[in-house]
């Protein structure tokens, strides 16, 4: 690194670390800011979307409240009347009265994990309508745009790597934030005391408690984004595998074969012909299995001689994700699965993923993710307008902020250095994008040391506010 001249007097002792922290600090939030503004402002809007949905497609999602309702087979014919060239490969009931079924074909043309959605008045049988649906969720349209733009900017494959980089960098900038607010607590009480804060510590005061307060929330948001990843999220994936982490998956019993296909967000397969009429039967089995949630999905046999699946898909309580397996000629259950049986770190990972989302619990997970989004906000503008106002000065026009000066690698505590170096090597084995993008900084961090008239002297106000 570029070689600093050493001031006169002794330092505090903080500043022989402080500086490695704030330069990370600094570089990280430059680089994932855009992404975690997006994120947040999507983040908040999708965790909304209930209510949105509920307004948006309200045709087709609500129905008039009947006397009576006709059978669950009947409500399958009449979709399947609606929509012939589909092949039907599950149902969602109504959950609540004035609330239509939902039944979900395959089709040509849909992308990966999406059904069309026929929904049906379960008073009448008549048809409301038809939307595409997406993944386990039900996502409709306007959820799945909110959640591609929240996942990958509407870039695809470059903005999710995009999205897993903000993710893997956003708890170093959590983190590093927090010590940097720690350090400067005693100073900034002097500060104060003496009625000399500048307009700049006030920023950085106001950054660094808006900061401690979304602090846990930014971490649980990185450590449960990480998980859809792509490549992070594998090794999530298999490190759970490996201690029997894993959530369990439906299988009939005495065979390896899985139950059913439905609700887990894979793409949807073709089903074998089955007769409509086996519908209410197979429902009735659940229910009378303990599969008690309002809302459930109904999955049909993948192949002859399967078994259908009978899942709950409710998200709100966390406790109602148990599935069963019913035998299409007898109703008898074959296999379940309970989440009461699941490993402890398996339900951790469920109530992490309905908690993000924003459906644990109901609007309460709305409430504070709103909260969450809107300090995530304001914790982004803050931390760009003191980079623009640390322009050398207002005749630069549009000059960016000066970044914190080089040579603070140099200062830290070579025990302190070798820790994070360790750490670092660590997390970026298992947080790829992490890895790579630190080594990077640090080779262009330490070519740009090497280029002649790049060895000045640091500005020592830039490194202690």
């Amino acid at each position: 690194m570029a070689t600093q001249t050493e001031p006169t007097t002794s330092p505090p002792r903080t500043s022989a670390w402080r500086g490695l922290f704030l330069r990370l600090h600094f570089y990280a939030g430059v680089l994932v800011g855009p992404f975690v503004l997006i994120a947040a402002l999507t983040g908040v809007l999708y965790a909304a979307t209930p209510q949105l949905e509920s307004w948006v497609y309200s045709d087709q999602l609500r129905a008039p409240v009947g006397l009576s309702q006709v059978s669950l087979a009947d409500q399958v014919k009449a979709a399947q009347a609606a929509n012939p060239g589909g092949d039907l490969v599950a149902i969602r009931p109504a959950p609540e009265p004035g609330d239509t079924t939902r039944v979900l074909f395959a089709e040509e043309g849909l992308g990966e994990s999406e059904r069309r959605a026929v929904f049906v008045d379960p008073a009448t049988a008549q048809v409301r309508g038809d939307l595409v649906a997406y993944g386990s969720s039900g996502a409709l349209p306007l959820r799945t745009t909110l959640d591609q733009l929240h996942r990958n900017l509407l870039l695809g494959e470059p903005g999710r790597l995009y999205g897993e980089l903000a993710a893997s960098w956003l708890w170093v900038v959590a983190l590093g934030g927090l010590v940097l607010w720690v350090s400067r607590r005693r100073a900034r009480r002097a500060e104060k005391a003496a009625k000399t804060e500048s307009s700049r510590g006030k920023s950085v005061r106001r950054h660094g408690s808006v900061g401690l307060w979304v602090l846990l929330g930014a971490l649980f948001l990185s450590a449960t984004g990480l998980t859809w990843s792509t490549y992070a999220g594998e090794n999530v994936s298999a490190l759970r595998e490996s201690l029997g982490w894993a959530t369990p998956v439906l299988k009939v019993t005495g065979t390896d074969e899985h139950a059913g296909h439905s609700g887990h967000g894979e793409a949807p397969a073709a089903t074998a012909p089955v007769r409509p009429e086996s519908v209410d039967a197979m429902l009735a089995s659940a229910r009378a299995a303990g599969i008690d949630a309002a809302s459930v999905e109904i999955g049909l046999p993948a192949k002859p001689g399967s078994p259908w699946q009978v899942a709950e898909v409710e998200r709100g309580w966390p406790t109602q994700v148990d599935a069963v397996a019913v035998d299409g000629t007898t109703g008898q259950i074959l296999g379940e699965v309970r989440f009461a049986d699941y490993p402890l770190i398996a339900m951790l990972a469920r109530w992490g993923i309905d908690a993000h989302m924003g459906v644990l619990f109901g609007w309460p997970n709305q409430i504070v993710l709103l909260l969450l989004g809107g300090g995530l906000v304001t914790l982004v503008v803050l931390g760009y307008r003191m980079w623009w106002r640390r322009r050398p000065t207002m005749a630069t026009g549009l000059t960016f902020g000066r970044p914190i000066p080089r040579g603070q690698w140099r200062k830290a505590p070579p025990a302190l250095v070798a820790g994070l170096v360790v750490l670092a090597a660590a997390i970026g084995w298992f947080v790829p994008l992490f890895g790579i993008s630190l080594l990077v900084f640090l080779v262009i961090d330490l070519l740009l040391g090497l280029r002649p008239g790049r060895r000045s002297k640091p500005d020592a106000a830039d490194v202690t506010v």
